[in-house]
């Protein structure tokens, strides 16, 4: 199952429509949808192609754990400009907006 957000007007869909919620590293933008697919929007503020690409890695890894018990959402996870950026911190701060959003399928 391929859970990924790829289209332009799935992104815009969200990002227009949705929720958003914050941490201290994180945005995440998420909307109810038919399926699961989860996408990633990192900025050219966060650094060159080779960051960016590590920061989307860290971030896969990071909601990895929940794809599964997530419900159907069409969910985009925005990281902060940082100097670092820290798979740990990610993962606490994605478990904490999804606890904290009820994303989870009950």
């Amino acid at each position: 199952m391929d859970n990924r957000l790829k289209r332009r007007s799935d992104f815009d869909l969200v990002f227009k429509k949705g929720k958003r919620c914050y941490a201290r590293s994180l945005l995440l933008v998420y909307v109810k949808a038919r399926d699961l697919k989860v996408g990633y929007s990192v900025s050219k503020k966060n650094g060159k192609a080779v960051m960016r690409n590590t920061i989307k890695r860290r971030l896969r890894a990071a909601i990895r754990p929940y794809l599964t018990a997530l419900g159907n959402y069409y969910i985009v996870v925005v990281p902060k400009v940082a100097e670092t950026y820290d798979f740990h911190k990610f993962e606490a701060d994605l478990k904490f907006l999804i606890e904290k959003e009820g994303l989870l399928n009950a």
